[in-house]
């Protein structure tokens, strides 16, 4: 296998660990996170994050784009049993084809590497049929999600800033996976990714809880050739973002949610150090 099969091969699996991700996350936002199910669901989510992760870094060791499209996931809407069933079922399935991937590769680091998101695969395959044997017959029966008592509008100024979000979270991913070559950088770039993945959680829960799919679709990501690149088009980003929070802070919606309104007040202080930083590295690159 060429370098190249190599990364088409590892971004394949980078894009069902990422579907993975993107299914367990927002089924755990429905049920809740202060739920057994929803906070069961986020750790599993977790997890697949860290598959991603490991798969991603490889990728830019070897000079790879990571491609940051998610895989379907096929599942079952009907009730939380047939959902449950569809996750054993994904999980099952990435087993023999990581353990087949792992015989194809030299490179002892990717063999063990893809040899670990089997056997965790699997235990992951173990804990979803835990949770739908444990279902009460209501439970089984039942869907995640309530009834939606948000305004349109309000709605839609939460997608879209969920959208920005889930966007800007991948931009640092991938900013953190391509320039690792610089460590201590890319792993403050990193850092900051996992800040926007807080923030998405904050405005995805107010969405899920009311049984609204969040809006985890990303505009696609720019390919910055630099880090000094990079970081430029995440200022301007944050300034972007920054606006949006302000304006959602200043309605009247806004005002009658508390917790959110505390998340948006936090994301802003947040927004606001994360500039300054950036501007700082920036200046430093240049100079």
């Amino acid at each position: 296998m060429d370098n190249k099969e190599l990364i088409n091969m590892l971004n394949r699996d980078l894009a069902d660990e990422h579907a993975a991700i993107l299914r367990y996350i927002v089924h755990g936002y429905q049920e809740g996170e202060d739920t057994p199910i929803g906070a069961s669901l986020l750790s599993r989510a977790r997890e697949e994050m860290w598959h991603m992760h490991w798969l991603g870094m490889i990728i830019g060791q070897l000079g790879g784009e990571p491609d940051l499209k998610p895989a379907p996931y096929p599942f079952d809407p009907t009730n939380r049993a047939t959902i449950f069933q569809s996750y054993v079922d994904y999980e099952k399935k990435l087993i023999p084809h990581y353990q087949d991937e792992a015989g194809k590769v030299k490179d002892a680091h990717i063999r063990r590497v893809l040899d670990r998101e089997a056997w965790e695969s699997e235990i992951h395959a173990r804990k979803f049929e835990k949770i739908l044997k444990k279902l009460t017959p209501d439970e089984a029966s039942g869907k995640p999600g309530g009834e939606n008592k948000l305004p349109v509008e309000f709605v839609n100024t939460l997608q879209e800033i969920i959208k920005n979000k889930y966007t800007q979270m991948l931009q640092r991913i991938r900013s953190a996976w391509v320039f690792q070559k610089d460590a201590m950088l890319g792993w403050q770039i990193m850092d900051f990714s996992m800040t926007k993945m807080k923030q998405l959680a904050h405005l995805s829960e107010e969405v899920a809880a009311s049984g609204i799919n969040p809006l985890l679709k990303s505009d696609k990501a720019g390919l910055s050739a630099s880090v000094a690149e990079a970081l430029k088009n995440a200022v301007e980003d944050l300034q972007k973002s920054r606006l949006e929070y302000i304006t959602l802070q200043a309605g009247d919606e806004t005002a009658k949610h508390a917790g959110l309104a505390t998340n948006v007040e936090l994301a802003l202080n947040q927004e606001e150090y994360e500039a300054s930083e950036m501007k700082e590295w920036l200046h430093k690159l240049n100079s």
